[in-house]
């Protein structure tokens, strides 16, 4: 891949919670997030990468498991990287969200969320080279998966409308 085709987005995708994205050729992906955890993975040899939506910290039962909880979602899209050729030291981890407004809900499921994220990373070897995580404001992220670009938007309330066009079309 040349440096100009590098950088190149072949389309927009919005990631919704609870999903893996890992495309064959550079994207754009966009989510909106409170204190649900993204960690976008990228691979500095390759020029590939993805990116996960979670909602949740972890499950412990196997017949539950699916990516809405970052356990799940983190190892598999490290695995979905590895199949498609990547080596772990040649990735590298952004981790985002985990929003927590104490006056809306008691329990800080974001702060858990971020927590995860850590942790499955650093078990799994995996290099963290950015983080913008906690806080009380939710995020709007859009992803480069083939420059490793990240865009952050800080919100004070997430509304159904924010990522027009992609409203009803994916």
């Amino acid at each position: 891949m040349t440096e100009e085709q590098k950088g190149l987005v072949d389309s927009n995708y919005f990631l919704e919670p609870g999903y893996i994205f890992l495309p064959e050729k550079p994207h754009s992906i966009s989510a909106v997030m409170g204190s649900s955890v993204s960690v976008c993975l990228y691979d500095r040899r390759r020029n590939v990468g993805g990116m996960n939506l979670f909602q949740l910290p972890l499950v412990r039962e196997r017949h539950l498991a699916t990516p809405r909880y970052g356990n799940v979602a983190i190892l598999a899209l490290i695995r979905m990287m590895l199949k498609g050729g990547s080596r772990v030291k040649d990735l590298e981890a952004q981790i985002l969200g985990g929003a927590n407004k104490p006056e809306t809900i008691a329990e800080d499921v974001g702060r858990e969320n971020i927590g995860i994220a850590r942790k499955v990373l650093k078990k799994e070897r995996v290099r963290v080279t950015s983080e913008d995580v906690g806080g009380e404001r939710g995020r709007k992220i859009v992803f480069n998966t083939g420059t490793n670009e990240l865009a952050i938007i800080k919100v004070d309330r997430l509304r159904a409308g924010d990522w027009y066009p992609y409203e009803n079309n994916r």
